[in-house]
């Protein structure tokens, strides 16, 4: 049947259109579900291998995973099972059951995919060389830190001899080799690894692009896990107001700034500043992530802490109060998390009667 009267073709390539130009999210929502059965259905397996990873780039991941499960054998029938493409349906399987909570999965599925793709493409095919790369970052994630921070300095120069020191994907090795060192416990090299991944990032990307700006995040933290705190403090207060203007103040990563200049001004023994920024931080997190997610509830705890060392214990106290009344609703009273915040609210009632009591005997 000609491509203009199979129906499949012609929905599959109508899909590939509205992709690349923009789709309303009805037509989004029927992509995800359908697109890649319209590429197989018309006998294009490489097509449904493009599509599925167009769409699952937009999706979480167990549904990115449920959709690599559901097509990868009608993949492997219609190609074969040592086509590349089918290798690469295998490897983002993989990447996204370790995404979806299976890092061990993961890393079982990407070391029986490395041989093969050594064998059928050679060890330094870009493909091959990916499949390392998230075997590394897979080890990572399912605990053996020490190991994948190995694997992928093994990996880096390889990397930077065939594609280049500023390819996309040694760039991706270069912000794992930075996470694994630090995951490992070397908190300088880490921070080290993050400064020369951004110098190539504000070269390469652009002093605004989001990677690199992610980047400065991540430098500003491992400076201050390394021991510079001061150093930690100036990044994120510099690179706040640029996230802030770029992403937004409720961006994920402008919070995560946010809550590292609290950490920060804390660490430096300024707990007013930290209470300040804690304090901000928190009524963004209410609008946006409501009163009862884990990470407003951790900013609530440490603001209470902050104001309490800032001496406000009363203050401390309140904000423990409410704390303690949202713990035992949302998680029960004797949850480990309502436990201590019910200890710290004890610590902080009794320090605020003991400075009323102070006031008091002046």
């Amino acid at each position: 049947m000609s491509p203009v009267g199979n129906p499949d073709r012609v929905i599959a390539t109508a899909l590939r259109t509205l992709y690349r130009n923009g789709w309303d999210d009805a037509t989004r929502r029927y992509a995800e579900d359908a697109w890649a059965g319209h590429e197989l259905a018309s006998g294009d397996a490489s097509g449904a291998v493009a599509a599925l990873a167009a769409m699952s780039s937009q999706m979480s991941p167990a549904p990115s995973r449920d959709r690599w499960q559901q097509y990868l054998d009608p993949i492997s029938n219609q190609l074969g099972v040592d086509h590349p493409d089918t290798l690469t349906a295998r490897h983002y399987l993989a990447c996204w059951r370790g995404q979806a909570g299976d890092p061990a999965g993961a890393a079982g599925a990407l070391t029986e995919l490395l041989p093969i793709r050594e064998r059928i493409l050679g060890t330094e095919h870009p493909d091959t060389l990916r499949t390392r790369s998230s075997l590394a970052y897979s080890r990572g994630l399912a605990g053996d830190m020490t190991g994948a921070a190995g694997a992928v300095a093994e990996l880096l120069p390889i990397q930077e001899r065939i594609l280049g020191a500023e390819h996309p994907d040694t760039l991706t090795t270069r912000n794992n080799l930075a996470h694994s060192l630090g995951a490992a416990g070397d908190l300088i090299g880490a921070a080290e690894a993050f400064a020369e991944l951004l110098a190539i990032q504000e070269r390469v990307l652009g002093a605004e692009d989001p990677d690199t700006l992610r980047t400065r995040g991540n430098l500003a933290y491992w400076r201050g896990a390394a021991g510079d705190p001061a150093g930690a403090a100036e990044a994120f207060a510099e690179l706040l107001p640029i996230q802030e203007q770029l992403q937004g103040p409720e961006h994920p990563n402008t919070l995560s700034t946010h809550h590292g200049l609290a950490c920060s001004r804390r660490q430096l023994g300024d707990p007013a500043a930290a209470a300040a920024s804690f304090a901000e931080l928190l009524a963004i997190q209410e609008r946006v992530l409501g009163a009862e997610h884990p990470a407003t509830l951790a900013t609530r705890h440490n603001l209470a802490h902050c104001q309490g060392e800032a001496g406000d214990p009363a203050g401390a106290a309140a904000l423990l109060a409410e704390l303690l009344a949202i713990l035992e609703r949302v998680l029960g009273a004797e949850h480990p998390n309502a436990l201590t915040a019910r200890n710290n609210l004890a610590l902080w009632t009794k320090m605020a009667a003991q400075k009323t009591e102070d006031t008091t005997d002046i």
